[in-house]
């Protein structure tokens, strides 16, 4: 029985590293968080919107990041009618339960920055 025991926990083990690190490959980067908390607070955002908001990213980086959010389906891209065309993106309901996750990271950064300041 204690056999079965340590065999069951190995594998659950192994389940959860194995989800840990697809998620981490999925959402690793510099930018992905922020660029994904930006669109939680803004709902659809233009391009120039999130550049001009993820403080720091260039072009072609925002590019590259929605991109790579799109086709893992974290967000869409709208492609809007007008002249000039307008491009929008937002985040999709499968992103979206991504929001506590984000919103846990930031209260643990505020918590960890108001602590570093504490000793400083």
């Amino acid at each position: 029985m204690k056999k079965a025991r340590v065999v069951n926990n190995n594998m659950i083990c192994k389940v959860r590293m194995l989800a840990i690190k697809d998620a981490m490959e999925l959402l690793s980067g510099k930018w992905k968080f922020h660029i994904l908390g930006t669109l939680l607070q803004g709902e659809k955002l233009r391009f120039m919107d999130l550049l001009r908001e993820v403080e720091g990213i260039g072009a072609k980086m925002l590019s590259k990041e929605l991109q790579d959010m799109e086709s893992n389906h974290l967000i869409t891209r709208t492609v809007q009618d007008t002249k000039p065309v307008t491009v929008e993106y937002a985040v999709t309901e499968f992103g979206r339960t991504l929001e506590p996750i984000i919103d846990e990271i930031a209260k643990w950064g505020t918590a960890y920055r108001s602590a570093l300041y504490a000793k400083s």
